[in-house]
């Protein structure tokens, strides 16, 4: 019989469960529809199980009626979405995850001193956007160790660094000893900006990656905490799939495997892991042990605009 390695902590982390549970009591406070800007957390089964109960997803804020309601994704935006639904007469309600907001306040702080902004994370993905747009003119994309390598900064003035949250901790440190290295000046903010949820992730997956055969990761693939924990598990050795459910599984997967890994990211609602513990005992995975290295209990308050409403349903 085999066995399975429950990772945790594992899952929603404080700064999703905020973003969800917004748009969930703006739903019923104002009634449908309430639009969102963006995917409210990459997570696809948490998108349609909001659409299902009446929110709309939209792209952008400009494609939001004037005077509806709109919530702002976990990820954060750059300042001219402000401009543009206060020009629409919308109804905002600010998802960003608290951790989110730290980095941006620590960009325009470090743009307001006059520094150059190093900022590590990856292009296109929503959080970069946003952060990026607090002082475009002096932030600087790198993305990778062989970008740290290369990069040219400009000789005058303080230069800064600020990180996206969700990113790898080894490669963000890899990076971060290469530029120090090429600019010995460079100045981090107070604290790191990789939140704490992706820290204790990837700590929980290097744990158990060496006890297990395959590991799989519960999480959609515009997940950037989710990716993580898959090449967390690949850098151990061990094989490692990124799966939105059980109905993603391919059975070769776990053929001659013995004890099989389960995490999932912080945007992946803990029902598809239980969906995966049955589905992995039917296969004779049968025995479940949960591998916990830190107990988490982060809460953040929730949005303006919704926090005098009555808890949630069950």
């Amino acid at each position: 019989m085999g066995k399975v390695l429950l990772a945790a902590p594992r899952g929603y982390c404080a700064g999703v469960d905020r973003a969800v549970e917004a748009v969930e009591r703006a739903l019923v406070k104002h009634g449908t529809p309430v639009y969102v800007r963006k995917q409210i957390v990459h997570n696809l089964h948490v998108v349609k199980d909001l659409e299902a109960k009446g929110a709309i997803f939209v792209e952008e804020e400009t494609e939001v009626p004037e005077g509806a309601v709109v919530v702002l994704s976990a990820h954060g935006v750059a300042p001219e979405v402000y401009a543009n639904a206060a020009a629409r007469g919308l109804q905002v309600i600010d998802a960003t995850c608290p951790l989110v907001t730290k980095v941006h306040v620590e960009a325009r702080r470090f743009a307001s001193q006059g520094h150059t902004i190093v900022l590590i994370g990856h292009a296109g993905h929503e959080e970069v956007v946003g952060t990026t747009g607090q002082a475009p003119e002096r932030t600087i994309l790198v993305q990778s160790p062989e970008e740290a390598r290369t990069v040219q900064l400009p000789d005058t003035g303080q230069i800064s660094y600020l990180t996206q949250t969700t990113l790898s901790v080894d490669e963000t440190e890899e990076i971060l000893a290469l530029l120090r290295e090429r600019f010995p000046t460079l100045e981090g903010p107070p604290s790191d900006d990789i939140c704490y949820a992706t820290q204790n992730r990837q700590d929980a997956v290097k744990v158990i990656a060496p006890r297990v055969d395959v590991m799989l990761v519960i999480g959609s693939q515009n997940s950037s905490n989710s990716n993580r924990l898959a090449e967390v598990s690949k850098e151990r050795g061990t094989p490692a799939y990124l799966v939105d459910d059980d109905g993603d599984v391919d059975p070769a997967w776990l053929e001659g495997a013995e004890v099989v890994g389960l995490t999932s990211g912080a945007s992946a609602p803990e029902w598809l892991v239980a969906n995966m513990v049955i589905f992995l005992a039917a296969r004779g995975f049968d025995e479940l042990e949960e591998v916990t290295v830190v107990e988490e209990g982060v809460r953040f308050s929730l949005p303006a605009g919704v926090r005098t409403l009555p808890l949630r349903p069950a």
